[in-house]
């Protein structure tokens, strides 16, 4: 889930919320459901008395979901790709975009429907990959890194 803003010098890739929109809804749904259920026929059964202020558990994991999102920015600046993910403990992994020799773009069928996909990214020297999840207009956003590790002009979106 990956948004792009670009500045002239700089392109900064961040997750969509396409997917984290449709998460918080769906949970809505779930929620407004167990607060329904729970007043129409549960009120009165004393052993659910806390269910109305249980039922909010089921947010944890879209707001997990959420911070995951935050905490993820891949940076393309100059000669260097920085991926960093992490609140706490960070991870920061920074590649030279002239080492780079493949890019591709994966786009599963929902993926494609909602036109984001994962971008996968291979230098020279290196046995792994770095796998940027869930981009919006992967494609675009593939086309400018490789310009950029080719010395040419990026586009703008």
């Amino acid at each position: 889930m990956l948004q792009a803003e670009s500045t002239v010098s700089d392109l900064t890739i961040r997750p969509t919320a396409k997917f984290l929109i449709a998460r918080f809804i769906a949970t809505g749904i779930v929620f407004l459901a167990i607060e329904i259920w729970y007043f129409v026929s549960l009120r009165d059964k004393e052993s659910v008395h806390l269910l109305p202020f249980i039922a909010p558990i089921v947010f944890i994991p879209a707001f997990l979901r959420l911070a995951k999102r935050q905490l993820t920015t891949v940076t393309l600046a100059g000669d260097r790709l920085r991926y960093e993910t992490g609140f706490a403990g960070k991870t920061t992994r920074t590649i030279q975009v002239s080492k780079l020799q493949d890019v591709r773009v994966d786009q599963r069928p929902m993926q494609r429907l909602f036109k984001v996909g994962d971008i996968s990214i291979e230098t020279a020297g290196e046995t792994s990959r770095l796998t940027i999840a869930d981009v919006d207009n992967p494609q675009t956003i593939a086309d400018m890194i490789l310009d950029r590790a080719h010395g040419g002009q990026t586009t703008s979106q």
